[in-house]
């Protein structure tokens, strides 16, 4: 009662608020600390209208009251409360749409674990604010990145006019990371596509399992709108009017029946023979041949940068048709080979027996991004090595793939480091790929990979990590000039990163703790990482 009281009595005060004013009320009014930077975040990205004349910024109270009041207000105080005061909220970039985050390349293939463009391009850029009091790299300047992985680092320190080295012990993740900053020959690459689009089409026009899938696809369609109408049957499973399981599991079979007539009447052979690689367990044999045929068109590309954009289409076309449920795209449990309920989109559906459709969306997609970074791209160079970063001559190396790039490497040597380091037995770096790796034949280096999945999260295995960061950061600084700035996106949940500093004789001059928002993990709880800003002792 007394609080509401209180409330009551702020509210009738003063309408229009500075932005002091208003952080003073807001922290009063939620019972959190709420900063001045915290407030011009709200204003800044439209959060809150900003009102006054003449450059003074005034705030409406009514307007901070909805706000905090509302969904992302409630968020942030709710991550606060788990997560500590301290979380940067400027940091957690939620005015975002995913296109935006997604941005032209970023999105040319899948990868898990790689940062947002936008966290990079803050700390890369040179402008300054309440957290970011300084600029770090100007243009012209070198950024390293000794855990590249998709090149996210690469692209934008082009986008900033700043030169960028990768590496990354993936022979799979380097062709990605530089077929990104590429210079493609559209043109060419719309021909070629366009190419083996035709004779793509011409080597299963007469394939029984077009037929087959279209027959199928209508049956479903018809099936599912009766038996699994949405939104309904979601909301009676959700009212418990329906028992999901007994449910999903008698039309499963009735509609098992149905495929299986369908196979007969097709004569369609659905498993292949061999279950020994990825690409036999994956992949319905039709789906099979049509990637082996689609291959074989783009080996005989005389482009060799047109022929790596059309590589990276074909990966990602692959991926996106294993023989896997909905609802395991990210994470394979079993290989589905027969309809089946999908709990994801709540009716019966099917896996894939051509990746036609998707290779064509591909085609065009990849082509429409490569055509916006077009526009945005500086004259500056970007290369990822594929190597050991904790062993690799970057320089030496260099001169050998890039020499050009490698002789202002000499001249200036690298200004500082941006990298997301991988986490202690979260991912399989090769493994996420695994079909690219079987089809192009790029060797595995699994054992290199620091922080492995198959090493789980152990004492060891911290240690290990830990070991393996040193290594790379201290192989790195050979490199550097010597008023260099390291920044590294971690979750350290076990503490690792101050006892690293010790082991490279650095020192933590600075912590960024960021809300991570868009999380792709089925997990959405409230979830941080710290950026660490490494210095010379």
């Amino acid at each position: 009662m007394q609080q509401n009281k209180s409330r009551n009595k702020m509210i009738a005060e003063t309408n229009l608020l500075t932005l002091k004013e208003a952080a003073a009320f807001a922290s009063q009014y939620t019972n959190k600390n709420i900063t001045v930077s915290n407030i011009s975040y709200l204003v800044n990205y439209g959060r809150i209208p900003k009102r006054g004349k003449n450059g003074t910024v005034l705030i409406e109270k009514q307007e901070l009251i909805k706000y905090y009041e509302g969904y992302y207000g409630s968020r942030e105080l709710d991550w606060k409360g788990k997560l500590g005061s301290d979380l940067n909220w400027a940091l957690s970039f939620e005015h975002l749409k995913e296109a935006e985050t997604t941005k032209h390349v970023h999105r040319l293939h899948p990868y898990k674990g790689k940062y947002i463009p936008q966290l990079v391009a803050y700390f890369l850029d040179d402008h300054t604010d309440e957290f970011k009091t300084q600029a770090f790299f100007k243009k012209g300047d070198i950024v390293l990145d000794p855990f590249c992985g998709s090149g996210t680092t690469l692209v934008q320190a082009n986008e900033l006019g700043i030169h960028a080295i990768g590496v990354d012990v993936s022979a799979f993740n380097a062709l990605i990371g530089n077929v990104k900053v590429s210079k493609v020959d559209l043109t060419n690459l719309y021909q070629e596509t366009q190419q083996i689009s035709r004779a793509f089409k011409q080597f299963i026009a007469n394939a029984p399992h077009l037929e087959f899938e279209k027959e199928l696809a209508d049956f479903l369609t018809e099936y599912d709108k009766k038996y699994f109408p949405s939104p309904d049957f979601k909301i009676k499973v959700r009212q418990k009017e329906i028992d999901e399981k007994t449910y999903a599991e008698a039309h499963d079979k009735i509609v098992l029946e149905k495929f299986n007539d369908l196979i007969a009447k097709y004569n369609l052979k659905i498993k292949q023979d061999q279950q020994d690689t990825f690409l036999d367990k994956w992949y319905l044999q039709p789906v099979r041949k049509e990637i082996d045929f689609v291959f074989d068109q783009i080996k005989k590309v005389q482009n060799p940068t047109t022929k790596k954009a059309l590589t990276v289409i074909l990966s990602r076309t692959i991926r996106s048709c294993r023989a896997t449920t909905h609802a395991d795209l990210a994470t394979l449990v079993e290989p589905v080979t027969t309809t089946y309920y999908c709990a994801k989109h709540g009716k019966i559906c099917k896996p894939l027996f051509s990746m036609l459709s998707w290779w064509e969306r591909y085609c065009k997609d990849t082509i429409q991004r490569f055509a916006e970074f077009s526009k945005l791209r500086t004259n500056t160079f970007q290369y990822c090595l594929n190597g050991n970063s904790e062993t690799i001559d970057i320089f030496a190396t260099l001169e050998k793939k890039y020499p050009e790039f490698y002789e202002l490497g000499q001249k200036q040597k690298i200004k500082g480091i941006f990298s997301s380091p991988p986490y202690v037995g979260l991912i399989d770096y090769h493994e996420q790929h695994a079909y690219a790796y079987d089809l192009f034949g790029f060797a595995r280096k699994d054992e290199q990979e620091i922080g492995s999945m198959a090493k789980k999260q152990t004492k060891q295995a911290q240690q290990d990590y830990a070991k393996g960061i040193a290594n790379v950061l201290n192989n790195c600084k050979r490199f550097l000039t010597d008023d260099y700035d390291i920044f590294l996106v971690a979750n350290d949940k076990n503490n690792l990163y101050p006892q690293i500093a010790e082991m490279v004789d650095m020192q933590i001059v600075n912590q960024y703790k960021r809300p991570v928002l868009n999380r792709t993990e089925k997990d959405k709880g409230a979830y941080s990482e710290v950026i660490f800003h490494f210095k010379s002792k």
